[in-house]
C-alpha cells in the first residue's frame, strides 16, 4: 500500500516538474508546439509559386496545409493583414521536379518522383527578428501509368514540407 502510494507521489511530482519546466518556454500545445508569449496572430501570405509544374494550384495547396498547421494546431489566430500581425509566415515554392526513378526492361518509367522545395521566412514583427529563413524539400513517388498520381504525389510532398516547416519554425523555444 504505502509502495503504490509513494509511486503515484512520484509520478504527480515528476508532472508538475514537467509543466513547470515547460512554462518557461513560452506557449506550449500538445502538438509540440511552442510560440513565444508575445505573439497572437499570424498572417500567412499566399505562397508563390515559382516552379514550372504541370500541377496546378501548388500555391493555394501549400498555403492551405500552412494555415492548417499554424492557425489549427496552435494559439495564433489569422491576421489577413499582414501590417497588424504579429508574424508573417511567406512561402515560395522555388522548384517542382518529376523525373523517372526506375526503369523497366522495355526503357519505360516503373516509378517517377516528384521532388519540391519552398523557401520560408518566417517574421516576428513584434520583435523585428527573423524566426526562420530556410529552404525544405520533399519527394514522393507514384506509378506513372497513371498519370493521375501525380497530382497526389505532389499533394504528399507538400504535406511533408508543411510538417517540417511547422516544426522547425515552433520547436525552437
Amino acid at each position: 500500500m504505502m509502495r503504490r502510494l509513494h509511486t503515484a507521489c512520484s509520478r504527480a511530482v515528476l508532472l508538475v516538474a514537467a509543466v513547470l519546466a515547460l512554462g518557461g518556454c513560452g506557449y506550449y500545445t500538445f502538438t509540440g508546439a511552442s510560440i513565444p508569449e508575445h505573439l497572437g496572430t499570424i498572417a500567412v501570405p499566399l505562397v508563390i509559386d515559382e516552379s514550372v509544374s504541370t500541377v496546378t494550384s501548388l500555391e493555394d495547396t501549400m498555403t492551405e496545409l500552412l494555415l492548417d498547421r499554424f492557425v489549427q494546431q496552435t494559439r495564433l489566430s489569422l491576421e489577413q493583414d499582414e501590417n497588424r500581425a504579429d508574424a508573417v509566415l511567406r512561402a515560395r515554392i522555388l522548384r517542382y521536379t518529376n523525373q523517372p526513378t526506375s526503369i523497366t526492361g522495355n526503357e519505360q518509367a516503373s516509378r517517377n518522383r516528384v521532388s519540391i522545395a519552398v523557401q520560408v521566412v518566417y517574421t516576428d514583427r513584434v520583435r523585428e527578428q527573423e524566426l526562420l529563413n530556410r529552404s525544405f524539400s520533399a519527394f514522393e513517388d507514384y506509378d506513372p501509368l497513371d498519370p493521375s498520381l501525380e497530382e497526389a504525389a505532389a499533394s504528399a510532398a507538400l504535406e511533408k514540407i508543411a510538417d517540417d516547416i511547422f516544426t522547425a519554425a515552433t520547436s525552437n523555444w
